[in-house]
């Protein structure tokens, strides 16, 4: 494995870890007709399990880049294994101007950046306040921004939804330079109208 590049590795990482997660929490996928196909695509979801971002990795139909709080940098092996899968660490709170930079980058190269507005998982189940780095992002570029939601109790072979929403229009909120907060705001709403959809 050490030889592999990273598209290659990514492949290959996604692969297995849909061949665990799918049958053992019966993943179901909706709503992937909303998912640009190409440019940059900013994927907010809700937090409620520390695999969150292996559930939606592998339930998105593009590869994403993660951001992940970068204490799993330093933990031996892993911390290769995610920083092979496209994740870069930021620090919590999201004020990491390097992590920003790298975000933004990521956008600009019309790839997908993966982030969970809240910063951390929801000990209830229940969606929380998201901070302002997802507004932010929303803001400083021209990707589109999409709405996600996971469902489900994690429990083995129980049921775990993943549900894609339609792209939020964000053109007069970046014509009026909208606050980013507001728009973080905006975005938890669609990712809490998901959940109550579909739950």
């Amino acid at each position: 494995m050490k030889g592999l590049d990273k598209v290659t590795f990514y492949t290959f990482a996604r692969s297995v870890a849909a061949s665990i997660f799918r049958p053992l929490y019966r993943v179901e996928v909706k709503g992937t007709e909303h998912f640009p196909t190409e440019g940059g695509v900013l994927l907010c979801s809700n937090h409620i399990h520390n695999f969150d971002p292996i559930i939606a990795g592998i339930s998105a139909p593009r590869p994403v880049h993660f951001m992940a709080k970068e204490e799993l940098f330093s933990v031996p092996v892993l911390g290769n294994i995610v920083r092979k899968c496209n994740a870069f660490p930021v620090k919590r709170g999201m004020s990491d101007r390097e992590a920003l930079r790298k975000g933004l980058a990521v956008l600009k190269d019309q790839h997908v950046l993966g982030l969970f507005p809240e910063g951390t998982r929801s000990k209830t189940g229940e969606i929380g306040k998201g901070l302002a780095g997802a507004g932010f992002f929303a803001l400083r570029s021209e990707a589109a921004v999409l709405p996600c939601a996971i469902i489900g109790p994690y429990k083995s072979f129980h049921k775990v939804k993943v549900v894609f929403g339609p792209p939020i229009d964000m053109k007069d909120l970046r014509t009026a330079k909208a606050p980013a907060d507001q728009v973080t705001e905006l975005i938890m709403q669609e990712i809490h109208k998901l959940i109550k959809e579909h739950q």
